[in-house]
């Protein structure tokens, strides 16, 4: 591709050349046919943007507080796994990306840069996502260790009890390597005939019996506010709020676990109306234009976690694409605001958009009156 990309999706072309068909696959695919991947991203065009005109928006400011800690925008980079497969810098280049654009990273517990390495690159406001083992004595240990490396909050991811069928890392036999936060632990080498170890380590590691009723044993070992990341209803956020989690963040975990689960643009104002406020909301999967994160935002969404995009600026360019995707992000909000009247992200409301639900009503009571 000649010249610098212009947008965050030419990113991806990027990454594909530089990277080995193995990995490439594995940031890219979906569980199964791939439905919810493409259903993520295509749910997002169907919402329409209404803007407002003559208003003074000489003066943007995106900044926003996410768990009373101030951001330039509101972005958080999401927890994915294993970035040394992107760059050899691994989560330590894209730390320092977040970090130089101000906004909060989340660590994967599959890094492949250990929970200190990140800690000591850079300061900045980070949070540690979680999966719980069958020895939580290891899941312990890593929530201890995060908080003694100053992370801010602990974020579960509960939609995992045990791996969605990835068809790519099946057929590519994907082997992933060995974990450094685990040296001395658990081993990661775990072999597989049926194609992928990581599949095959997640069956022989994820406790799939962990449930709602366990959230008090996490609460008990860590003083960090704790998000739970994975709902996808109104009544898992009920559920949520009941359990005592300091925030929900609405995800089909990057449409890789069930296939035909919704497009997460598609619930979550169901999720935020069952909140009522009581904790913030956050939004991740198929972001990749400013316009996606205004329209998250005048859902509900307190702020948006951007995944993939940022794993193939790593990829494609090491800390600096990283830099230049969260800025690319960051520059096309500011213009969406601008251009519909928003001056500050608390200015943009629900009469901003109209869902493909809504348009079909008006189209309805359009013919109706005719």
């Amino acid at each position: 591709m000649a010249g610098e990309p212009v947008n965050v999706n030419e990113f991806q072309e990027l990454a594909r050349q530089a990277l080995p068909k193995m990995y490439y696959d594995y940031y890219t695919g979906g569980a199964e046919d791939q439905h919810t991947l493409k259903e993520n991203v295509e749910a997002l065009y169907r919402i329409i943007i209404r803007p407002r005109i003559l208003v003074d928006v000489s003066r943007i400011d995106m900044s926003t507080t996410i768990l009373g800690h101030k951001t330039s925008a509101p972005i958080m980079v999401a927890p994915t796994a294993k970035h040394k497969l992107a760059h050899p810098e691994g989560e330590v280049a894209t730390a320092r990306g977040a970090a130089a654009c101000d906004v909060i990273m989340g660590l994967s517990y599959m890094s492949t840069c250990t929970v200190e390495e990140v800690a000591s690159s850079c300061n900045a406001v980070r949070f540690f996502q979680i999966y719980v083992y069958k020895r939580r004595d290891i899941t312990a240990l890593m929530v201890h260790r995060a908080e003694k490396n100053g992370f801010r909050a602990i974020i579960l991811t509960a939609d995992t009890p045990r791996l969605g069928r990835r068809e790519a890392d099946i057929k590519n036999k994907m082997v992933a390597p060995q974990l450094k936060n685990f040296e001395g632990l658990i081993s990661t080498e775990y072999v597989s005939d049926k194609g992928s170890n990581i599949e095959a380590f997640a069956a022989g590691t994820f406790d799939a019996s962990f449930c709602w009723k366990d959230i008090a044993w996490l609460k008990s070992i860590t003083k960090l506010p704790i998000l739970i990341k994975g709902v996808l209803t109104s009544e898992d956020a009920i559920k949520a709020i009941e359990a005592g989690f300091a925030g929900i963040i609405v995800s089909n975990h990057g449409a890789r676990q069930l296939d035909y689960a919704p497009a997460t643009i598609s619930v979550l104002e169901e999720v935020v109306l069952a909140v009522q406020g009581k904790v913030p909301v956050f939004f991740d999967g198929g972001v990749r234009r400013g316009t996606d994160i205004f329209k998250a935002l005048a859902l509900g969404a307190k702020a948006v976690l951007i995944g993939r995009s940022v794993v193939y600026g790593l990829a494609a360019k090491g800390e600096r694409g990283v830099k230049q995707v969260i800025q690319m992000l960051k520059n096309k909000l500011e213009l969406t605001m601008a251009l519909s009247g928003c001056c500050t992200v608390d200015d943009i409301t629900r009469s901003h958009v109209k869902t493909e639900k809504e348009m079909e009503c008006s189209i309805v009571e359009c013919s109706f009156i005719l």
